[in-house]
């Protein structure tokens, strides 16, 4: 029998990420577009790299919600006297298939949800590397394929380079 535990992100880091996104708008009261998402995109970025390890997808759907909807506030805020399809139409545009996507000309806001959920796969417990390295290889294989490049390198150099300091 084999017994399965589904790891989520905690309610403490999601109302911490909540609360930091919450604090970066509320200090760009005063910035265009394109500074709020150049705020937004790395920490997004890094909040949903760390988590897509485990079962996150409502979890980013959901922070997408609230995003949102902190996001309008923003908006509404930047322009009292504007009605909401000029809100609209002037922050959230359409991009292929996707409706209300909050960019401007040159900057998108990235998505939690449009991170790509990568399982890690045990590794079977009757292998043993020193008989069985062509599993490893192989299994070494598909972790390089879906693994982004970058993190790729900065391992490689963290590993075999400490020379260069990362």
């Amino acid at each position: 029998m084999m017994v399965f535990f589904l790891t989520k992100p905690s309610k403490g880091s999601i109302e911490k990420i909540t609360d930091k996104v919450r604090r970066i708008i509320h200090k760009a009261a005063a910035w265009s577009q394109e500074q709020l998402i150049k705020a937004l995109n790395p920490v997004i970025t890094g909040w949903a790299n760390y988590h897509r390890h485990i079962v996150a997808k409502k979890t980013f759907q959901k922070l997408d919600s609230i995003i949102w909807n902190m996001l309008w506030r923003w908006a509404k805020r930047k322009h009292p006297k504007k009605g909401k399809k000029w809100i609209a139409r002037r922050y959230w545009h359409s991009e292929g298939t996707r409706n209300w996507v909050f960019k401007e000309k040159a900057a998108t806001l990235v998505l939690f949800a449009d991170t790509k959920i990568r399982r890690h796969f045990m590794v079977k417990l009757d292998k043993n590397p020193y008989l069985d390295r062509d599993y490893f290889l192989e299994r070494l294989g598909k972790v390089k394929k879906s693994t982004p490049w970058i993190q790729t390198r900065l391992s490689y150099f963290a590993n075999r380079r400490p020379e260069y300091g990362l």
